[in-house]
């Protein structure tokens, strides 16, 4: 399995932006679909975006749309994920994850089958 890690995490104020990034350990072949997840306590991880690489496709939550974007770079392995006017129901644990094939079901976490160890987002009022 691909090893992915992520970084960019910390803490902001509501209204700051960060961009969380997400470094696989070696190629993952293509096309695949690499999404963002987030696990806040006592709540289960939801799917927040993803993109296929197939094609370029961008998928978000509600949630997040207009706030949010993800993108990817096949030549550095790595996928990002540009957060801006965050809000303290943002705050969460925020996993990156690949899976290699099609982009079915971009926000399910259960046809991801290769997960990073996550970075905490908090964002304060």
């Amino acid at each position: 399995q691909v090893q992915l890690v992520e970084s960019g995490g910390g803490s902001v104020q509501a209204g700051g932006s960060l961009r969380l990034a997400c470094a696989a350990s070696e190629y993952i072949f293509s096309p695949n679909c690499l999404g963002w997840f987030r696990q806040a306590p006592g709540k289960e991880r939801e799917g927040v975006a993803a993109i296929y690489t197939g094609g370029g496709s961008t998928y978000y939550a509600d949630s997040v749309k207009g706030r949010f974007t993800i993108s990817h770079d096949n030549a550095k392995n790595t996928a990002y994920l540009q957060m801006n006017n965050l809000k303290p129901e943002d705050t969460a644990m925020y996993y990156c994850a690949a899976v290699i094939g099609s982009c079915a079901y971009p926000l399910d976490r259960t046809r991801y089958n290769n997960w990073g160890q996550g970075t905490q987002v908090t964002v304060s009022s």
